[in-house]
């Protein structure tokens, strides 16, 4: 009987490396811990280090937020590993909130945030299953086409 993979072999197989915990933009905490629950604050896409810009059904189609929502993803976990220092610790992604710059008429919101939903299970299994909400809004921070915030519990 062979134990079940950690996170980080899974990371591994999916070719990521965490990015470093990133410094707030504004007058925020990038992280706060409640008990055995962890808030991450709504990180941005971002491509090459720089915010990822776009709107969603007018520059960009959903293919491409979903790479964007994939890779605030990463940067969220990155985050919540400097959050708690070891991923295995997570017992389960609670929920997620992603917010999605997208024009009026576009309706595909929730599939831009499967971009981030399906890596979390990718990497976290059945515990990566998580509520989740999904918005079109106006705009974003720095003109970044997606921004993603999350809430874990942990050991």
């Amino acid at each position: 009987m062979s134990a079940s993979p950690s996170v980080y072999d899974r990371l591994k197989d999916l070719g990521i490396t965490l990015p470093p915990l990133a410094v707030p933009a504004a007058a925020y905490l990038p992280f706060v811990r409640s008990g055995n629950l962890v808030f991450l604050s709504g990180h941005i896409a971002k491509r090459d280090g720089k915010p990822w810009v776009g709107q969603l059904g007018l520059n960009m189609d959903t293919a491409t937020g979903q790479q964007a929502a994939r890779a605030v993803a990463i940067d969220l976990l990155g985050t919540l590993h400097a959050a708690i220092g070891d991923l295995n610790r997570v017992e389960r992604i609670v929920k997620v909130m992603s917010l999605v710059n997208s024009t009026g008429s576009y309706t595909e919101q929730h599939l831009v945030t499967n971009g981030c939903s399906e890596l979390l299970a990718a990497v976290f299994g059945d515990k990566g299953q998580h509520a989740r909400s999904a918005f079109g809004v106006a705009q974003i921070p720095l003109g970044a086409c997606v921004e993603i915030e999350l809430i874990a519990q942990v050991a």
